[in-house]
């Protein structure tokens, strides 16, 4: 029963995981085209509702449902005393806070502040696929 279980928590665990990901690929894609825009117009508008409707459908479900899988899972096979789970979980972290980030920039947006240039959201965008690279190989090699 338990090895079903932790196999079922498992693919949960993953799929959103793909689905937070996916989320955090296209947020601050999503900012480059609204400053982009010009403020006040209707498609500035509509970048602030589609921005919105990314974290509150996507992305902070996502983030709920990674998190508590994920815990479940760790508390599973006892990972909590494993050095590949700390850097791991320590990547999540940061990916967690680089979350929050985003949903306080498109707050900013909604507002009309427009603080980074598009050069430097495009770099941005890049966080959360080199952090996924270090967790994969944790996750399957856990060297340590």
């Amino acid at each position: 029963m338990l090895a079903t279980t932790y196999y079922w928590l498992k693919a949960g665990h993953i799929v959103f995981v793909i689905f937070w990901m996916a989320g955090l690929f296209m947020l601050p894609r999503f900012f480059v085209y609204h400053q982009e825009a010009a403020p006040g117009s209707p498609e500035n508008a509509a970048w602030v509702e589609r921005e919105a409707k990314l974290l509150k459908i996507i992305l902070w479900p996502s983030l709920i449902v990674v998190w508590v899988l994920g815990l479940a899972l760790a508390m599973s096979i006892g990972a909590f005393q494993q050095g590949w789970f700390h850097a791991k979980l320590a990547f999540v972290l940061g990916l967690t806070a680089y979350h929050l980030w985003l949903a306080n920039y498109a707050g900013h947006l909604a507002r009309g502040e427009r603080r980074l240039n598009g050069r430097r959201l495009r770099m941005i965008n890049e966080i959360p696929g080199i952090a996924a690279a270090f967790i994969v190989v944790l996750v399957v090699v856990k060297p340590f």
